[in-house]
């Protein structure tokens, strides 16, 4: 069999199987997912997003417009979401597999493709439809399209183009991809390229202008929620997070072999032919410090991009000795990697509970879900709702709510917000897990999840119990120095 029909081959069963596994373990949507999910549903039905809504997440252009595309599914559009972003992941190895197989061969791209198809973290950004994964998809194939011809231009430009409107990330490597097309280039190419490189940053600002008359409102919003929720941010604890994050994000393993990777490519290929993995580590290392600069949260998310570049790194500082010739040198390289090799499965083995940790994390995701879902259809609960809206103790799963219900965010609102009394007020009692993740947040305090006298029980599903409002205050609004 060729190698090209191997590929495709590889492809098609990877495809395959994520669909399998897609229909066969059912999982939903994120929280910032679920809320692009209403916010599209509301641009069909000729409602503007609500950006501005309490604890909103930042907003990203294309996924709104892919939210509203799913839309007309119905229910069902959450787990089709799921779906894209699971494909997306296919890509992304693929992607990974492309990238190391033009740079350094095919056995170096097969070890880059393991590495990235095997993340415990892309994983589960997959299956909980994170934007990030065909954020990171569409970056690592405009990676391949400049390595199989550098200094392309316009085909990798536009698909960075694209990523931008996904994750601001792709505005720094479209700037930075620009500057590097610069010689030999007339000036009508320069500018078609500038202006490429500029579209998706003024498309966001003015998607954020239209909505909510700042065009700069993501940046605003992003860091007062940051600050509000007491999430980990300013440049003091960058140098930190970024060792921690990306082996964390790559496993330790990786990152070591990524690094090894990158001092034994660049003293074999040089810095012109490793330009593609040095804008990537480059790129997003800047990004990662311009979150603290600007005071966003720090999260490890933001370094998905150097983390896929270490992974491709470490596919050639493991097996790259397969694309020199026989010496002693190569000999020793085998063996090293061999080595490598049989370290990396016993770390893998040690950390078998990351895998465990991931079919948990889908089992509780499905299980709660479907809870939520069951709570919501109660009769008794709707007919509550009808009279007086929803609260929850924090802004949790108040996208899940309003995207279950169908209903507009003034029906289904957080005690956390100073939300009054509504026909139904929903509280968390159950495991800690259960009580951390939707009775609580950051931030806060928790007399929002404290149930007041004289409330009435109506229902509950697993760790969701809904009265009928008492009368007696609840909520912050009860509560002033709840905060």
């Amino acid at each position: 069999m060729t190698a090209p029909r191997a590929e495709r081959l590889a492809l098609a069963l990877l495809t395959l199987g994520a669909v399998v596994a897609w229909a066969a373990v059912p999982t939903y949507p994120n929280y910032d997912a679920y809320y692009h999910l209403v916010w599209g549903r509301d641009l069909l039905d000729g409602i503007a997003p609500g950006f501005e809504t309490y604890a909103a997440p930042t907003q990203h252009p294309l996924y709104l417009a892919l939210a509203a595309l799913l839309s007309p599914a119905g229910e069902d559009a959450d787990r089709l979401l799921v779906l894209v972003t699971v494909l997306s992941l296919v890509a992304l190895t693929g992607g990974a597999y492309a990238l190391g197989r033009t740079l350094f061969g095919a056995w170096p791209g097969v070890l880059a493709a393991l590495c990235v198809g095997s993340s415990f973290a892309f994983a589960l950004y997959a299956v909980r439809a994170y934007v990030d994964v065909p954020f990171l998809a569409l970056v690592v194939w405009a990676g391949v399209l400049e390595a199989r011809r550098p200094r392309r231009g316009i085909a990798p430009m536009g698909v960075l183009a694209v990523a931008g409107l996904l994750r601001p990330e792709a505005w720094v490597l479209a700037g930075a991809y620009w500057l590097w097309c610069l010689p030999r280039r007339p000036a009508r190419a320069r500018l078609g390229l500038l202006v490429l490189a500029a579209a998706a940053p003024v498309a966001w600002a003015l998607v954020d202008l239209a909505v909510t008359g700042d065009p700069l409102f993501s940046v605003h919003a992003t860091s007062g929620l940051a600050e509000e929720l007491g999430r980990e941010r300013g440049l003091g604890n960058v140098p930190r997070a970024f060792v921690e994050y990306l082996a964390d994000v790559t496993r330790p393993p990786v990152a070591a072999a990524g690094a090894l990777g990158i001092v034994l490519a660049l003293r074999r290929f040089g810095t012109e032919r490793m330009a593609v993995p040095l804008a990537l580590l480059g790129a997003g290392a800047l990004t990662f410090v311009g979150t603290g600069i600007l005071g966003l949260s720090i999260l490890p998310r933001y370094l998905t991009v150097p983390a896929v570049a270490l992974c491709v790194l470490a596919g050639y500082g493991v097996m790259g000795f397969t694309t020199i010739e026989k010496s002693v040198w190569r000999e020793r390289w085998r063996r090293g990697a061999i080595a490598a090799l049989v370290l990396g499965a016993a770390f893998v083995g040690l950390r078998a509970s990351s895998f465990d940790r991931l079919r948990d994390e889908l089992r509780f995701n499905e299980r709660t879900h479907e809870q939520l879902a069951a709570l919501l259809e109660d009769p008794r609960v709707v007919a509550g709702i009808q009279r007086g809206g929803l609260t929850f103790p924090t802004y949790r799963v108040v996208p899940d709510a309003r995207w279950i219900l169908g209903v507009g965010g003034d029906r289904v609102a957080a005690r956390t917000a100073g939300a009054g009394c509504g026909g139904i007020e929903v509280y968390v009692r159950g495991s800690r897990k259960e009580v951390t993740r939707f009775g609580e947040a950051d931030g806060v305090r928790r007399r929002t999840n404290r149930v007041p006298r004289g409330a009435v029980l109506i229902a509950r599903r697993g760790p969701y119990l809904a009265f009928a409002a008492s009368g007696d205050g609840c909520g912050v609004a009860a509560h002033p120095d709840a905060g």
